[in-house]
């Protein structure tokens, strides 16, 4: 265990003395620095959490186009099928009204679903903040 003992003196010399200014001078800086860190990690939390956010709409609304694409064939399959034992114009009523009551449903859930849905926010800054607060009020009683 060789170079792991303190060799330094166990109260400061007198060079090592500090004012009081030079002292909350010191410790402005520090809080200063460590606000500007804790603004940095917000930031780049969410601009990942908003890079995520845009590729994941990109796909779904892409899905959403090729999703309406077929959902039209189908519909044009079911009129086709359905005028073979009632009118066209009957068919097709028939399945619009279908096509609505589905639509209604899903509008519903997805309103639901927004309702529920919670604000982005920076929860590894805010922890991190919420850290350093305790740390400094515990150094502040000290």
């Amino acid at each position: 265990m060789t170079g792991t003992l303190d060799t330094r003196p166990a109260r400061p010399t007198a060079a090592e003395h500090h004012s009081v200014g030079e002292l909350v001078g010191q410790a402005t800086e520090q809080l200063s620095t460590l606000a500007r860190q804790e603004l940095a990690l917000a930031k780049e939390e969410l601009a990942a959490k908003g890079r995520r956010a845009g590729r994941g709409g990109g796909l779904l609304g892409t899905a959403g186009a090729l999703g309406y694409v077929g959902l039209m064939a189908l519909a044009g399959a079911a009129v086709a099928a359905l005028a073979l034992v009632l009118p066209v114009w009957a068919a097709a009523l028939i399945v619009a009204g279908a096509l609505f009551v589905i639509a209604a449903v899903l509008a519903a859930t997805g309103r639901a679903q927004l309702r529920r849905a919670t604000p982005a926010t920076p929860a590894q800054a805010i922890d991190s903040l919420r850290a350093d607060v305790e740390e400094i009020k515990g150094r502040a009683h000290r």
